[in-house]
């Protein structure tokens, strides 16, 4: 261990008891909380897989937790033969992978809750020696425990990686309430992961709902007519085949370099605003209101216009905003429909279809990062129906699509809730020093 972990350890086993902003009331009148190295409540795990007798390799997503590597990157990254410098890894073990993500700004900390595999020796494994050990999880989804790592990290690392040792990893202080009040959170904010566990479920069958409504109102791949149609529709014949670009009153497309970013100013839509089917302005850009006119030149979106990403990610779809000012970034072209031939909600929702998103992939060029030149996208062909089966068809998918936004709502209003019950039930990390 550095003599900095070490005096670090020393200071952490004597600092004094730190209390949490959110405090449940048969404790608020206890002590407040002691930090003890992890060294002290957890055992680092070190067998190797000498003998290989374990081919089951696991990998921790900064995302999904601990996982089987073959599942999570559709094949197998480590191979027999190189496995015996493997730490063996049993279920109910803890996982620290080095690895930095925007998600995990100083890699991830997760608990192996699948079963007993092996891990590459780049991770770091222990178990506490304690099995009641859910309020540790629980912590390790905070940042209470990311200085720490930052200041025992030796500099000159390497730009994707934390380079700390295992031994100053172990000396990392952990805060140590009472059992009864380590079990009161645990409890808590494990019935917040239930709660939002079962409202993704509600989502994703929601979603998987309209996936298999798309295939059976949209005509597959060599037919002219979907398998179900609305009941005024059913001897309406067979849907026509026309060009994207004879649809269309008007495309936008955005190229060069658009205006220096700004904090505050018009916002702007970039590609990774527009996702599948609905705009994300959480993460708002802007450009300076002084710049908006010289860089809208080509055309300025309205309400009812699509917006399509042309790469990275290709294929993505969004309605422009009804409501306020927004400018364009790159990688994205402004679809305008032509009214008498194509309803813009009926565009929007077959440009999500699986169909079409497989004739965008097939038309694509680049081999790491696909694109499509709006030249090219506009000679792609749709079927269509009649504008008025595809108002009926736009506003029965509109309205499950209405649907499926509230019930993600509802999700990312727990997690947002969740993320404010540990802000407060644990320490910040501006309180626990390295």
């Amino acid at each position: 261990m550095s003599n900095k972990t070490k005096t670090n350890a020393v200071k952490d086993e004597a600092t004094p008891a730190r209390v949490p902003k959110l405090r449940f009331p048969e404790f608020r009148e206890t002590d407040g909380w002691k930090f003890i190295p992890l060294n002290r409540l957890a055992i680092r795990a070190k067998q190797k897989n000498r003998d290989e007798k374990i081919d089951r390799v696991l990998t921790n997503s900064a995302e999904f937790g601990v996982l089987d590597q073959r599942n999570f990157f559709d094949k197998d990254i480590a191979t027999q033969g190189k496995l015996e410098s493997y730490f063996i890894v049993e279920r109910g073990s803890y996982v620290y992978n080095p690895r930095i993500s925007s998600t995990a700004p100083v890699g991830p900390i997760s608990k192996n809750k699948i079963g007993t595999g092996v891990m590459s020796p780049l991770y770091t494994v222990f178990k506490f020696k304690d099995d009641r050990d859910d309020f540790y999880e629980h912590f390790f989804k905070t940042t209470g425990w990311h200085t720490y790592v930052r200041q025992a990290s030796s500099t000159g690392a390497r730009h994707d990686r934390m380079a700390i040792s295992s031994d100053d990893f172990m000396a990392m202080p952990l805060p140590a309430p009472s059992p009864a009040e380590q079990q009161k959170i645990a409890d808590c904010l494990s019935s917040m992961d239930k709660l939002m566990a079962a409202q993704a479920r509600k989502v994703g069958a929601l979603k998987t709902r309209k996936k298999g409504l798309m295939h059976r109102l949209f005509p597959r791949e060599g037919e002219t007519q979907p398998r179900v149609r609305f009941p005024e529709f059913q001897n309406a014949g067979e849907w026509e085949t026309t060009q994207l670009g004879d649809c269309l009153e008007k495309v936008i497309d955005y190229r060069g370099k658009p205006p220096p970013k700004a904090e505050s100013g018009v916002p702007l839509i970039t590609a990774k605003n527009v996702r599948f089917g609905w705009l994300d302005m959480t993460a708002d850009e802007y450009i300076e209101a002084g710049a908006y006119d010289a860089w809208m030149t080509k055309g300025i979106p309205k309400a009812g216009d699509i917006l399509f990403t042309t790469e990275a990610p290709l294929g993505n779809v969004a309605m422009f905003p009804s409501v306020g000012v927004f400018a364009l970034g790159q990688r994205i072209i402004t679809l305008r429909c032509n009214t008498k031939k194509c309803v813009p909600e009926f565009l929007f929702q077959s440009l999500l279809g699986p169909e079409m998103q497989k004739t965008i992939d097939f038309h694509s060029t680049g081999s790491t990062a696909k694109g499509i030149k709006s030249s090219v996208f506009v000679t792609l062909c749709i079927r269509h129906p009649k504008v008025e089966e595809q108002q009926r068809i736009a506003s029965f998918l509109s309205t499950l699509d209405a649907l499926i936004t509230a019930e993600a709502q509802k999700l990312e209003a727990f997690r947002s809730h969740k993320k404010g019950l540990l802000q407060q039930l644990f320490p910040s990390s501006e309180e626990v020093d390295a």
